[in-house]
């Protein structure tokens, strides 16, 4: 290996938490935000530097569909750590709504509210339509939402009929988010931060990435590209156990590839017999970009990835289905990257 193979190692870059709510089978909703709320609290303590959550609808293992509300609970609930949404889906909603809404949340915590947006539906087709109504479209005008919401959120706004209050004149980072090329090209025409969902569309990283670098604007936000990439991480102190508790998400996968979408299952010792040789191609495609293992192999592993994709920080989802191994799995994280 040659002398500058690692040029960024695990201590230069920043770490992020990407939590769904996740609703465990025998659980609730209200002990799905608990152990939400407990997370963030226990990140925070080792210095992870965000703690995004993600809408989702229509899910019944996922809790997070009213992101915003969630977002001020786990804000209340914490001192530091920047809160933000990974992300709204923003056709789902009229841009001044949401302008109004996360301005309401950075005059309530201010400056430690994060703004991702997705076009996504974030749900199936129905369920969008439930949404959007039937008028709208499949997210094509995302790039005119956008421009809203920024207009909103712009001190100039004041000037124009329609105002955010809260909301206007409010320093609210925007990201955008994506799993293919298109938020790809538009962070990088409009110069904002880019986040790649590496932890399940992984085929597309390395493509979104160069997309955006290269094609990257300076702006008022931004002088340089800022990537930050998601990825699975399934840490403990044996590979066995790490194995083991992985084996939560896998089940929740092969349900959503079976269209048959459930809470998150415990874990078990093996998949065999639970999917066919062709789900289980499917389902480790995706979930390729996840890392499993010990202290030692998940070191390994998030330098490699880090050398890959040259990220500037790294959003990390572990769906597990004990709490006490989800809380062990970032602290083991926390560890080997040396966090401080």
């Amino acid at each position: 290996m040659n002398a500058d193979r690692h040029a960024t190692k695990l201590s230069d870059i920043s770490y992020s938490v990407l939590d769904l709510a996740s609703i465990v089978e025998g659980g609730t909703v209200s002990g799905a935000f608990k152990n939400t709320v407990e997370l963030a609290k226990h990140v925070e303590q080792w210095n992870y530097n965000r703690f995004w959550v993600a809408e989702h609808h229509s899910m019944p293992g996922i809790a997070s569909s009213a992101t915003s509300v969630l977002i001020g609970h786990v804000a209340g609930k914490t001192e530091r750590i920047r809160v933000g949404s990974g992300g709204i889906m923003l056709p789902n909603h009229a841009p001044l709504v949401i302008a109004e809404q996360f301005g309401t949340l950075e005059a309530m915590y201010p400056g430690r509210i994060d703004l991702g947006l997705g076009r996504a539906p974030g749900s199936d087709q129905f369920t969008a339509m439930a949404l959007r109504g039937a008028d709208r479209n499949n997210g094509q005008d995302f790039p005119e939402q956008l421009a809203q919401l920024r207009s909103y959120l712009d001190a100039d706004s004041k000037h124009n009929r329609v105002r955010a209050i809260p909301g206007e004149g409010q320093d609210i980072p925007i990201w955008l988010l994506g799993s293919s090329g298109f938020s790809a090209a538009l962070s990088a025409q409009l110069g904002l931060p880019f986040s790649f969902a590496s932890h399940f569309s992984p085929e597309n990283t390395q493509p979104a990435l160069a997309r955006y670098r290269n094609n990257f604007q300076p702006s008022d936000v931004l002088e340089k590209p800022y990537v930050m990439v998601g990825i699975n991480v399934f840490a403990a102190d044996t590979t066995e156990e790490a194995k083991r508790i992985a084996t939560s998400y896998q089940q929740q996968f092969l349900n959503l590839i079976r269209n048959t979408p459930g809470q998150l299952a415990p874990p078990v010792d093996t998949m065999e017999g639970k999917w066919t040789e062709y789900e289980k191609a499917i389902v480790m495609k995706q979930l390729n970009a996840s890392i499993i293992g010990n202290p030692e192999e998940v070191k390994e592993q998030l330098q490699n990835f880090l050398d890959e994709t040259q990220a500037d920080e790294m959003i990390i989802n572990s769906a597990i289905y004990d709490q006490a191994a989800r809380l062990r799995s970032y602290e083991i994280i926390a560890e080997v990257t040396g966090m401080k």
